[in-house]
């Protein structure tokens, strides 16, 4: 038993783990952020630009609802819900088009990094002197 608790530990205590797991706290509140983006500022001017159009209420009924004498409903009416199909399909589209930012913006500020860092440092004294000397010895031996 002593095994497959130390064995569960390196598991869960692995770097990839741990990174995966933040990611996906972190995927999830930026998903609620971009769910905000989309039904709270997108979507209006959409239906302004749209006359007031929901996507959420656009759908197609394929079969009546079935009312008795009394006027109540008995069974509900069959539908297919196309607006919340398009309605998803926008969400995509704009969570996707946050991420491909969002990465390209950390590529932009790691390539920096990377440039800085392959930037060559600048030679020692001893380096620059001999480098002297040695052009001195190449053009006497010429």
């Amino acid at each position: 038993m002593g095994k497959f608790l130390q064995d569960f530990k390196d598991f869960a205590m692995r770097g990839n783990v741990v990174d995966m797991a933040v990611g996906v706290i972190i995927g999830g509140a930026f998903g609620k952020i971009i769910s905000s983006l989309v039904d709270d500022i997108i979507m209006p001017v959409v239906g302004l630009a749209t006359g007031g159009m929901d996507f959420k209420d656009l759908k197609t009924t394929i079969k009546d609802p079935v009312i008795d004498a009394a006027g109540k409903v008995v069974q509900e009416a069959v539908t297919v819900n196309y607006g919340m199909f398009i309605q998803y399909i926008v969400d995509f589209l704009i969570v996707a088009f946050c991420i491909f930012m969002a990465i390209r913006v950390m590529q932009k500020f790691r390539k920096k990094e990377e440039e800085a860092a392959a930037a060559p440092a600048e030679p020692t004294k001893e380096e620059v002197l001999l480098t002297q000397i040695r052009d001195i010895l190449e053009k006497q031996s010429k």
